[in-house]
């Protein structure tokens, strides 16, 4: 099963793309090798205080990709360098 989440967050400190392009980065990197999923940055590239990531987990259930899902989630919003403003779940498929 195939569980999909749209993150949009604020990044309030970053003074530059490459203040924000810190950020996310190490955020990036720690889903990408702490968690069973991918991950990628989907808008707002080109804006220094916004950003759009989508994550994507596939597992043999629908129970365990939410799992790994929420997960992911907890843990971005755990960052104080940024604010989750808007999150979207969807089951494709």
């Amino acid at each position: 099963m195939i569980v999909y989440a749209e993150c949009s967050f604020i990044i309030p400190m970053a003074a530059s793309l490459k203040d924000k392009r810190s950020v996310l980065k190490r955020m990036m990197d720690r889903v990408k090798n702490g968690y069973n999923v991918s991950i990628a940055e989907l808008d707002h590239q080109d804006l220094w205080q916004r950003t759009t990531l989508g994550v994507v987990a596939i597992a043999s259930s629908t129970e365990a990709a939410e799992r790994e899902i929420y997960r992911v989630q907890r843990f971005l919003e755990s960052n104080p360098e940024w604010e989750l403003t808007e999150i979207q779940i969807d089951y494709p498929g």
